[in-house]
Formats: C-alpha cells, structure tokens, sequence
C-alpha cells in the first residue's frame, strides 16, 4: 500500500492507494479558517490536483469538527485593522480555494467529522460529494452575532435546501445534525462517525474505477446545467461530450468495445476496465 503523508501549519494530508486525504489541521481553533490556512489550502490543493497517483480527494477536518468557519479574530478583526486592500487580499485567497474546489480536476468528497458552520458551507458545496457523521452540526449562526451569511454562505444555502428550509435556517441561527442535513439534501448521507471514513472510503474507490476524463466532464456539466434553460443545457452537453470523445476517444471506444464485442461488462451495474486502454493524461 503505497501511502504519504505532509502537514503544514494549518492543512495536512495523506495519500494513500489513490486517494488524498486532506484535513483542515486546527483542531484546537474547532479548524476555522484564517488567511493562513486558506493560502496553504490552495499551494496543497495546486500540489495535489494533477498527481498521477492521485484519483480522488477527500476533504476533512482533524479533531472533533470539520470546519467552524471563518476565524473572527485572524480573517475578520486583524485583517479589517489593516485596511480595505487587506481586507480584499483575504477574501480573494478564501473565496479563491473554494472556486478552485469546485472545478478541481479529479472528484471530490467533503468527509464531515464535526461542526460545519457559516463559512465552511464554502468548500461544503465545493466538494462534488458530501457525507457527514450523524452527531456533526451545520448552522448558519451569523444572524445571532448581526450580519448576513456572507462569503457565499446564503448562495449555498439555497442551491442546497429548498426556499422556506433555507429561510428558516439562516433567519433562525439553528444548528441542524448530519442526519437532518441528510434529509434536508445538504449532504448526500448520514452515518454514524464511527463508519464515515469507511462509506467514504467505499465511494472513492468506486470513483477511483470510472474514466477520469468523463469524471471531469460529468462534474463539470451538473455544476453547469442547474443555472441553464434546457435548450442551453442541451446544446452545452452535446458540445461537452464532443469534446470529452475529442480529447478521449480512446476511452470511448475501450468502453463500447467491451461492452459490445467483449460483453465483459454491463454499464448498469458497473464501470469498463479503463486500465485497459492507451493512459490519458489529466
């Protein structure tokens, strides 16, 4: 089992059999987000995005929460002390690794240990997948300290939840449990933290099997398609799949070729062998 592992002041991460586990590295500060932690998150997030031995990221947080958000003293308090420019620079740096996220070349699962609160609904919805320990709590507290959801916080809560779910939660302050979160739609699943990282793990293994080019190319189409018309999104996926067959054609034909000639698999119930084909580099 191949298997590495890196930390630095704020952010660590581990590779192992394809799968790079990165973990906001704060436990003692419940891993809120300062302009230090969000500018290594980028250099880990640059490091790891077109590794080779790299398949699939997980994003996680040391200790007993995932993320609490923004750090009042370090991003807000400190920064604004220092005027508008520094002020600006931090919110680019943060608001940057999430976009980055969101895009990221390879699929992403946001593993939930713990608290998720205000601005970590950011890299919550930047993950492609999410699935969050029973005992975690999400809020949005910010209205019991007196501003709004910034920093994208209210957008994520409405692509997520439906309209009064949403209102309810940013108006009201309360926290909800990773079970509610589940049935709310915030994350995908619910599972006692004891068998999170096992479920994670089973989910990126399963993703670790599929083309990595039509990864890419279906993340890139969901985040896509639910801000278009239907006749935008239809001509957007057929240019889309064009350019995937483009880019990728042997792995198309690698597919169709063993499930038509070889009958080696069914697309219903599993991926094509894509260790067989010429290797595409993304």
């Amino acid at each position: 089992m191949s298997s590495e592992q890196a930390q630095t002041e704020a952010v660590a991460f581990t590779v192992r059999e394809r799968v790079a586990w990165v973990r906001f590295n704060r436990p003692e500060k419940r891993n809120c987000m300062s302009p230090t932690l969000n500018r290594q998150m980028m250099q880990v997030l640059d490091d790891l995005e077109y590794r080779a031995d790299v398949g699939v990221l997980v994003l996680s947080g040391e200790g007993t929460a995932w993320s609490s958000g923004m750090d009042l003293n370090e991003y807000f308090r400190e920064t604004e002390a220092q005027g508008l420019a520094a002020v600006r620079r931090s919110q680019r740096e943060a608001y940057g690794w999430w976009r980055r996220l969101r895009w990221y070349q390879k699929p992403t699962i946001a593993m939930v240990n713990g608290w998720c609160f205000g601005g970590a609904y950011g890299p919550l919805f930047a993950c492609d997948l999410a699935f969050a320990a029973e005992e975690a709590q999400f809020g949005l507290s910010e209205i019991n300290w007196g501003i709004l959801p910034g920093g994208g916080a209210s957008k994520v809560a409405r692509e997520l939840l439906t309209f009064r779910r949403a209102m309810y939660h940013a108006l009201t302050g309360e926290s909800i449990d990773g079970r509610t979160a589940a049935e709310w739609g915030m994350v995908n699943e619910a599972l006692p933290r004891e068998k999170l990282e096992e479920r994670v793990t089973a989910v990126a293994r399963t993703l670790l099997k599929k083309n990595p080019v039509a990864l890419k190319a279906t993340k890139d189409a969901i985040r896509r398609v639910g801000e278009m018309t239907y006749d935008n999104a239809e001509d957007y996926l057929v240019r889309a799949q064009e350019a995937a067959n483009f880019f990728d054609n042997e792995g198309r034909k690698e597919g169709i070729h063993q499930f038509i000639d070889e009958k080696s698999f069914k697309p219903g119930l599993g991926a094509y062998d894509h260790s067989r084909q010429r290797s595409v580099k993304v």
